[in-house]
């Protein structure tokens, strides 16, 4: 699955991605947090998944699990068979969120797909999104490959476009950024800015592991097979089928089976 969006660095596009874009227009409380919440959305849907939330979001055991998989469905993009929500999910722009069969939210996770004009979340089948983590878009898109793992307390924030590839690990406390910067150069005050600069998309190829407290900025792209070591800041592309390591990462190893086909420099030093 890889939809295609718009360019996602216009100013105004991103402006109105944001919260303080919403808060600063003109309008009663009620629209502003319909269409920060819910988007698109017919607001006859929305006040539909309102009640839901109230109701189910915090049910626990097999019966809210089983409440949540059958009464959240319409509220999707779409939502494919087995999708497990656990309590306390926050969806945002659940219209332009798209999951796959299998897909799991657990506990307290967010998936928001805001933004103007941009396709959104796509979650492919068997995607894990772990406690806590928030997978969030302010104007982009985010692409998860089928079988993915995201881990506790991760945070996927994309302005631009990211993917991440069929059957990729992403350690607790990861940090996934395509776009979302500011302009150190400009004269604006960085709380007046957009705050959605971004240099170009971001891929992580399939198959890789990338480890705990680990920081992939923007379109600093990871190839496929591609092994990232705890607490490393990928600053820029890693060729496929390495272990990189520290910071910034660089490469350090190559796997023996990359080994013919995907050259990966070698280091002086494994730190």
């Amino acid at each position: 699955m890889e939809p295609e969006g718009p360019a996602r660095n216009d100013e105004t596009e991103a402006a109105a991605a944001k919260l303080k874009g919403v808060r600063g227009r003109r309008g009663s409380a009620a629209r502003k947090y319909f269409e920060l919440v819910y988007g698109p959305m017919p607001r006859w849907k929305a006040l539909l998944m309102e009640l839901c939330v109230l109701l189910f979001s915090g049910l626990p055991g097999a019966l809210g699990l089983f409440l949540r998989s059958k009464l959240y469905r319409p509220f999707f993009g779409a939502c494919g068979r087995g999708v497990v929500v656990g309590r306390h999910v926050t969806l945002r722009h659940p219209s332009k969120i798209f999951l796959g069969d299998g897909v799991v939210l657990d506990d307290n996770c967010v998936v928001d797909a805001k933004g103007a004009g941009n396709r959104g979340v796509t979650l492919g089948d068997g995607v894990y999104v772990g406690r806590n983590t928030i997978v969030y878009c302010k104007g982009g898109d985010i692409d998860v490959g089928k079988n993915a793992s995201l881990s506790a307390d991760c945070i996927v924030f994309s302005s631009n476009r990211l993917v991440l590839g069929a059957g990729t690990m992403v350690g607790s406390f990861s940090y996934l950024l395509s776009g979302g910067e500011y302009d150190w150069r400009s004269p604006v005050p960085f709380a007046e800015q957009a705050g959605m600069e971004t240099e170009g998309p971001l891929e992580i190829g399939e198959n890789c592991w990338i480890g705990a407290h680990v920081t992939v900025l923007d379109a600093a792209s990871v190839g496929a097979g591609t092994t990232v070591g705890a607490g490393a800041v990928v600053a820029a592309p890693l060729p496929s089928g390495c272990l990189a390591l520290g910071v910034p990462a660089r490469p350090v190893r190559t796997r023996p089976d990359a080994a013919e086909t995907t050259p990966c420099p070698s280091s002086t030093s494994a730190t």
